[in-house]
This record gives structure tokens, sequence and C-alpha cells, in this order.
């Protein structure tokens, strides 16, 4: 019997390839977002590549009240559950737009803390399960170009942490992963330097093996933790100068 992966955000680009590095790899898929429409091409074409089932679900993270009645609805339930979602608008408009503000916030924290917990209990109860949560490196230490983000961020890797400390005696995995830069839609524009951009695929890889091998967190691209490792040890009398 096949494993099910459910994929929640799954529009995103590293959403996408994460579906083919797990489908060609065997696993079922339920994959959700807002927009089941736009989804429907990308089910059809998993499902005919990979002989694999494949399923799409409307889930809206910032509608908290619905996350309960949305994960009862697949049945089976996952196995591995992979959060994926996350919005990313400038510094400049956000810090003078709360409804921006809030929606970061709402999203890359509430609401995958909100369907988390949920997956959480569940899988509680069967004694097994993986959840997967994709953090950023952008929430090791506030920066004054990404600092409303990149709170969010750290909220999040600190709750996956927890969630790990409380599920791993229950049979339960929990990995955090911190990408760098990705070449992806959210990114396009921006000046990225190409030694330290990943792709989606390569990103997909890495959280395949990953959690195949039970890490507890990992950066993508690789070097990544050594960037954060300097740049989480510049003292703060030098490091509020700085221009990052």
């Amino acid at each position: 019997m096949s494993q099910y992966v459910l994929i929640l955000g799954a529009k995103s680009d590293i959403a996408k390839a994460l579906a083919h590095e797990y489908a060609k790899n065997g696993y079922a898929l339920y994959l959700a977002a807002r927009d089941t429409e736009a989804l429907k091409p990308e089910v059809s074409d998993l499902a005919i590549r990979y002989q694999v089932k494949v399923s799409e679900y409307a889930f809206d993270a910032a509608d908290y009240d619905t996350h309960a009645s949305f994960y009862r609805s697949l049945v089976p339930a996952p196995d591995i559950v992979i959060c994926v979602f996350g919005v990313m608008f400038p510094q400049e408009e956000v810090q003078k737009n709360w409804n921006l503000a809030h929606q970061t916030i709402s999203v890359n924290y509430t609401g995958a803390v909100s369907i988390l917990e949920i997956a959480a209990g569940e899988m509680e109860k069967r004694g097994k399960g993986t959840i997967i949560g994709i953090s950023s490196v952008a929430g090791d230490r506030g920066r004054g170009s990404n600092y409303l983000y990149g709170s969010a961020k750290a909220g999040f890797s600190a709750y996956l942490s927890g969630l790990r400390n409380r599920l791993f005696s229950k049979g339960v995995h929990v990995l955090t992963v911190k990408p760098g830069f990705v070449k992806t839609a959210m990114t396009e524009g921006l000046p990225l330097p190409a030694p330290l951009t990943a792709k989606p695929e390569q990103v997909a890889r890495d959280i395949f093996k990953a959690a195949a091998k039970k890490k507890n967190t990992i950066y993508t691209l690789w070097m990544w933790r050594y960037i954060m490792l300097i740049i989480k040890n510049i003292p703060e009398f030098i490091f509020k100068k700085l221009k990052l």
C-alpha cells in the first residue's frame, strides 16, 4: 500500500518539485492549495507520468476554522505532511501597510501552526508520521531588509523545534528546512547570487533525503548553515550598523 504525502501550498515552485520527487519514488499525493483549478494540470501530469494516485484539495492557510474539517477529509490520513506555503512582500511595503504585515504573520506562522497542530495530534495518536516545515534562513537573525518575514519564520522554526521535542517519543519525526536563496516565482526579479541560489529541484531532493534519514534541521543549499553561523555570531554592536 502506498504512503500518502500531503503538500500544503502545492502551487509553489518548491512544492511542485517536491510533488515530482515523492511521486517518482512511488508515494501517493494530496495536493492542497486555494485554487484547485490551477492544480488540475499538475495532478493529471503527475498521475500519468508516475502512475501514482494524486488528488487535489482546496486549502486556505488563513482560514483557520476550516483546517480541522479539511484534514479529516483526507482518507487515508497522510503519512507525511509538508508545509510549503508562505508569502513574502518587500520589506518597505510591509512596514508601511499593516494588512500586508498581518498577512505575512498569519500565513507564514499562524496558518502553519494551525494546520500542523491538527496533523501532529493525529500522528501522535497513530504513533507514526513525518512533518516537514519549510522555514527560512531569514528566521536565524532579524535583518533590516526582511525583519517582518524573518520574524514569522523565526517563530515557525521555534515551533517546529518544540514540536520535534514533543513528538519524538511518540514515533513522529519533525524536519525543519531552512532554504537560502531559491530561484522561484517568489524571488523573481531579485538580484540573487548564482553560487548561493538553489533550484527548486535541488531543494526537493535535499528534503526527500533528509526526511528519509530522519534529520532534524537542514539548510539548503548546504553552505547556508555556515553563512548563517557567521551572521548569527556578529556582535550586536557591529551588526546593528550593517546594511543587511
